[in-house]
């Protein structure tokens, strides 16, 4: 196992520095906290995961969890993770003081967790997941659903999901099937079956709380007809005992990666006794789930950036160690009576380096943005910054989710690279990075839905305002870079590549206003792609301006190597990354449409 899994000294450059967090503690909400606490609470986070978390990383690789007697049998980490997690506040951090919780802000427990993430990626999905259920309950069901539930699941107690797919639907919730039946008593009894359950089931759960999507009988068809339920494994009585709810746990799915954090089939009503209660209002489900959604797609990004830092790490302390070859000298020969040179030292072992350092602090600053801007938008205090902040979180999160799951499995890959023959080895936790980083761009909706819903949904909001808005933060770096005169070029390539999208939707557009929304969504992918590649871009721009203002403050917090190498970075990012917006945009600006199925079948 390598020394090192986190760069803890660039997560806080980027959460006090660049994200400013400190700001947020002005607001109303967030006024009993200050960042010394704050920065206790992630050095403690570090701690325990140091602890309980990374040494544990392989173990749980190697011992996945699986399916025995009706539960899932998975490692003795879960439980001692999911209690702590509850002890120390992490499930509980955002939620208000009198629902139990600490007020954190949403950008600092994301840091916190980033950290587990990066230790062990198997395990803070379990406390994770709960928290997410458990906010559900608190923003939209009874006070008998809060008392019940919320203490049990932000203390760890009991765990928490959410049930969504099915066997015969995958993505496509409009086509669920699950049933709920109203009864006199006041409760519904549901039944059918929900698969790829994050965290379903386990031996050390007292109780799993699922928040299941369902169709209450008579209910439109589509997502107009679905409505949520709470659907505890063990359902609770009267005099506090526990009851089986006739929830079974089917299966365990076996997976490439990620194989501590269990993955579970559900079947829901099987001998017709089980009980679920209607959270909010009916046929509002899709709606009210979509509250967590934001969340746990910034969560995507923000697990698929950590295991990309992990892997980083490993293999940068790979080359700084491995000696191989030798440098080539101004004729191009080698002297074969020097002593072998580190790998670090070759130009190409460097390229593979640098790319995973801007994909893996680009993506970290990401994370970071969107988790500032959740925050801010949750303590809006005018209706228009509440509008402003809202627009700004829609447009990125299909980015936050996307990219750091995409080119952070392509850093992984570079990582793997750099050793050689030993990344394809079990000795080396390289390979299990890229098997567990692999489930990203599938989790909560794959790369070509997120890339539709940027495209589709996010570009065209308010008729472009949405677009408008992000294009106005990123020209306000543009603005600051542009004075200095070593950023002044990189500051004038991003104001093209912003132009250049201008064009590209100028060609798209049309399309989706004459109706022909398949052919305006055939390439979304790639669109995605070049936004992300802009907006990485800006952030990269922007964590080099404030390093050259700090590398003139004498006060700088950070050493001058520090500040230096956020500068390199950019640089590597706008000569090797940007310019692939060139091709993105031929491609589609290109009339010849070969995507969209015709008479002919040519896949064959």
């Amino acid at each position: 196992m390598p020394k090192t899994y986190v760069d803890l000294e660039t997560l806080k450059y980027i959460l006090y520095d660049i994200h400013k967090l400190e700001d947020l503690l002005t607001r109303e909400r967030f006024k009993e906290h200050d960042l010394e606490s704050l920065d206790l609470f992630i050095d403690s986070v570090k701690e325990f995961s140091d602890r309980e978390l990374y040494p544990y990383f392989k173990e749980m690789d190697e011992t996945p969890a699986y399916h025995k007697d009706g539960t899932v049998i998975v490692h003795k980490q879960v439980q001692k993770v999911m209690h702590q997690s509850g002890e120390m506040g992490i499930i509980a951090a955002c939620f208000d003081y009198e629902d139990g919780g600490l007020q954190i802000p949403f950008s600092a427990l994301q840091a916190a967790v980033y950290i587990m993430d990066a230790a062990n990626n198997h395990l803070p999905g379990y406390p994770s997941l709960t928290q997410g259920a458990a906010e559900l309950i608190v923003e939209f069901g009874t006070d008998a659903l809060k008392e019940t539930y919320i203490s049990k699941m932000l203390s760890g107690v009991w765990g928490g999901t959410m049930c969504l797919t099915e066997p015969q639907a995958g993505s496509s919730l409009s086509d669920i099937t699950t049933k709920a039946t109203p009864t006199k008593d006041g409760f519904y009894k549901i039944s059918g079956q929900k698969i790829f359950i994050s965290g379903g089931d386990h031996q050390f759960a007292e109780n799993i709380v699922h928040l299941v999507l369902a169709r209450i009988e008579g209910a439109p068809k589509g997502t107009k007809g679905i409505s949520l339920f709470v659907v505890p494994k063990n359902r609770q009585q009267e005099d506090g005992t526990l009851t089986y709810n006739d929830v079974m746990t089917v299966a365990d799915f076996q997976k490439m990666g990620q194989k501590g954090y269990c993955t579970t089939h559900l079947g829901f009503g099987d001998t017709d006794d089980c009980r679920g209660w209607l959270v909010g209002e009916e046929h509002k489900g899709l709606n009210q789930m979509f509250l967590m959604m934001n969340g746990a797609r910034i969560a995507v990004g923000r697990g698929a950036a950590a295991i990309a830092m992990a892997a980083y790490r490993t293999s940068l302390q790979y080359a700084n160690e491995r000696p191989q070859g030798r440098k080539l000298s101004a004729d191009g020969k080698k002297n074969p009576t020097e002593k072998q040179s580190l790998i670090i030292e070759h130009p190409d072992v460097r390229r593979m380096l640098l790319l995973q350092k801007s994909i893996v602090e680009g993506s970290l600053s990401l994370v970071m943005l969107a988790s500032k801007y959740q925050d801010i938008l949750s303590t809006a205090a005018s209706k228009e910054e509440k509008e402003k902040y809202h627009l700004l979180l829609e447009m990125i999160i299909p980015i936050v989710k996307t990219y750091p799951s995409e080119a952070g499995a392509e850093s992984v890959d570079n990582g793997l690279q750099v050793l050689g023959g030993y990344g394809f080895c079990t000795d080396f936790s390289l390979q299990q990075y890229y098997r567990d980083i692999r489930i990203s761009a599938l989790y909560e909706g794959t790369t070509g839905i997120q890339s539709q819903d940027l495209l589709g949904r996010k570009v065209p909001m308010q008729h472009g305002k949405a677009l408008e808005l992000l294009v106005a933060e990123i020209m306000q770096t543009i603005i600051s870079a542009s004075s200095d005169d070593e950023l002044k070029a990189y500051a004038t390539t991003l104001g093209n590549k912003l132009q250049l999208s201008q064009k590209v939707l100028g060609h798209l557009m049309p399309f989706a206003m004459k109706g022909n929304h398949e052919r305006y969504l055939a390439d979304a992918n790639l669109f995605m792609e070049y936004m992300s590649i802009v907006v990485l871009g800006w952030l990269w721009l922007e964590m080099a301006v404030d390093a050259k203002n700090e590398l003139k403050n004498g006060n700088r917090k950070y050493s001058e190597t520090f500040y230096e190498s956020k500068i390199h970075t950019m640089k590597f990012y706008f000569k090797y990354e940007v310019p692939k917006t060139i091709s993105l945009a031929e491609s589609l600006m290109n009339d010849e449409v070969i995507t969209i199925k015709k008479d002919k079948e040519y896949i064959i």
